[in-house]
């Protein structure tokens, strides 16, 4: 596959001729960004506090203006393509842009020279991001002099202790602890025994919420601090390319072309990184079982295509065969497709026709894929699970089905429902995109953060230096 760039466009005329080169250089690094609500929540013991449904505004001043000149410490886990550090790279862009002084620690870094990592650290330095090392005495004075501390991941915590050892009582009441896990391994007291004592956390979905509420008390045994509910939304450059025709249309037939597909195909697909957590096996035997259900009805539908999106056979060489060994053995080589990890999502978004969001066990935290799609009218195949049902309206945006082996027979279903209904992808599509508009935009998700962090700013500056 060719790289792809991530430019960002203002011009039309740039725009366009930018994607010319956006597809002249091998792919390296995979994006994946990722409810209904407006509202930003806080759960505690004591309740529920709900905020008030945001303001929609254009021109208007960044709602994180007040963040102009606060010293901010960014700690992920790792500095790698997947959701989290990505989303925190975001704030970090989004913090610059109203003049806060934001600092970048990865806490686990491979020996070796990355090149995503490289890149990724070139891009935050170009954007005014100062990258330092994990550990040393400028790590631990940078965390000490902070205004605000962001922990990104579960595993961040690691780094309380590796790196500011007897300092941790002095950082952890300006601490905001943004959680993107939802499944059960990483409930480990190694992890998040100083969780009770950070200012607040800040978790992508309710249904993730009320997980670590009751993972945290029923099986560590310790208390969750104030948790606050925050929807993602879609940056401002996946909005322009999403309602950009003219680029949309380019980017589709230049995709569809390097697939070796045809304009009027039917292309469903999935756009995650590998992984058995995602479903992409179980996907491929849905859709194996839709072409066998659309042979025995005799219906007329256009030639179907699945296309797997992240594939990157070095990483999980084993589990990465598995699906290919399907597709060989069901004698569906020229029906399905593998694409390496890509940095922007966009020109697959722009060339397919459904999105399957197929995340098994307990789903996705959010799946900040499902509303980029929306944002290009894409309907949503979905599983009924975590963040999902939180983006999800089934029947309305997308179409619902269950996780594991009970859902291939509900899931090739569905994808033949909307392979033989034209008007029913086409309306489903439009309403998501009416859903993104309405709440899952940069702004709405800068509105969300801004009221967290004054909150946790509140906290730091009432709580006595020790």
């Amino acid at each position: 596959m060719a790289r792809h760039s991530a430019p960002r466009f203002s011009l039309r005329k740039k725009f366009l001729f930018a994607l010319v080169f956006f597809f002249s250089v091998p792919t390296v690094v995979f994006l994946i960004k990722r409810a209904p609500s407006i509202s930003c929540d806080r759960h505690s013991d004591a309740g529920v506090k709900r905020f008030e449904p945001l303001p929609q505004f254009g021109a208007a001043p960044s709602p994180l203006a007040f963040m102009k000149s606060k010293r901010v410490l960014l700690v992920s886990h790792e500095l790698s393509l997947s959701g989290g550090p990505l989303l925190l790279m975001e704030l970090a862009f989004l913090l610059r842009s109203v003049g806060a002084e934001v600092c970048w620690i990865t806490n686990h870094k491979p020996s070796e020279t990355d090149e995503v990592i490289y890149s990724l650290e070139n891009k935050m330095q170009h954007r005014g991001v100062q990258v330092l090392p994990a550990k040393g005495r400028e790590a631990i004075n940078r965390a000490l002099k902070a205004d605000l501390l962001v922990l990104n991941t579960v595993m961040a915590g690691k780094w309380l202790d590796d790196v500011l050892k007897e300092n941790v009582p002095h950082v952890l009441p300006k601490v905001l602890w943004w959680i993107h896990e939802i499944q059960g391994h990483y409930f480990q007291l190694e992890y998040v025994r100083h969780l009770p004592l950070v200012a607040a956390a800040m978790i992508d979905s309710h249904v993730a919420a009320e997980y670590w509420k009751t993972g945290t008390r029923d099986y560590l045994r310790i208390k969750m601090p104030d948790a606050y509910v925050v929807h993602l939304g879609n940056s401002k450059d996946l909005m322009e390319i999403a309602e950009d025709s003219v680029a949309k249309r380019v980017l589709r037939e230049h995709v569809r072309e390097s697939l070796g597909v045809r304009d009027e195909d039917l292309l469903f697909a999935m756009i995650n990184s590998v992984s058995r957590g995602k479903g992409q096996d179980l996907f491929l035997q849905s859709f194996y079982e839709s072409l066998q259900l659309i042979i025995q009805k005799k219906l007329r539908v256009p030639s179907m295509h699945a296309v797997i999106v992240g594939s990157d056979m070095t990483a999980q060489p084993k589990f990465e065969s598995q699906p290919r060994d399907f597709v060989r053995v069901k004698k569906i080589q020229d029906r399905v497709h593998f694409v390496n990890k890509t940095l922007t999502v966009a020109p697959y978004l722009a060339a397919i026709d459904v999105l399957v969001q197929n995340s098994q066990a307990r789903g996705e935290c959010f799946g900040r894929i499902t509303i980029e799609a929306m944002a290009f009218q894409l309907p949503v195949l979905g599983t009924a699970a975590g963040g999902t049902t939180e983006i999800v309206v089934n029947g309305s945006t997308g179409l619902l089905h269950p996780t594991g082996k009970e859902g291939v027979t509900p899931l090739a279903k569905n994808i033949v429902t909307l392979a033989t209904n034209v008007h029913r992808r086409l309306t489903l599509g439009k309403t998501g995109y009416e859903k993104v508009k309405e709440t899952f935009l940069e702004h709405h998700m800068a509105h969300r953060i801004a009221t967290v962090l004054k909150e946790v700013l509140q906290k730091a500056k009432s709580h006595p230096k020790l």
